[in-house]
């Protein structure tokens, strides 16, 4: 099971971005919200769209494997949701305006989410997956 490791990956990166907002709750004595805080609101968004936006793409993964979608497919589509996801949280961490890693993981898991929708949407149609 391919997608099995791209959602392990994807629960270490969640953990990592989940772990940086507690200690940030606790720095800035913070249960709710984000205090005014702009580093806390930071954190708070990446992990939030971190888990907007993958389990929707693991599914995704998850139906072109039982499908019979290639390893390679697979792999590639696994390793640029993770590597897009973890550009993403770093360019939002970073700075709260436009910034080259979020543009790039948001453009990389929009075309993820595409690429997998589109194939499937052809599989179904009997076209086959690559």
């Amino acid at each position: 099971m391919i997608t099995g490791l791209y959602a392990a990956l994807a629960a270490i990166v969640l953990l990592g971005l989940s772990l940086r907002v507690v200690r940030l709750r606790r720095r800035h004595r913070v249960g709710i919200g984000d205090g005014g805080h702009n580093d806390l609101a930071q954190s708070i968004r990446a992990q939030a769209n971190f888990t907007e936006y993958v389990p929707l793409a693991l599914i995704l993964l998850l139906v072109l494997e039982v499908s019979g979608g290639s390893a390679w497919l697979i792999h590639g589509l696994g390793v640029v949701l993770v590597v897009a996801r973890v550009a993403h949280a770093a360019g939002l961490i970073r700075s709260r305006g436009t910034s080259v890693g979020r543009a790039a993981g948001a453009s990389l898991t929009f075309l993820i989410l595409l690429v997998a929708a589109i194939l499937i949407l052809l599989d179904w149609l009997g076209a086959g997956l690559p």
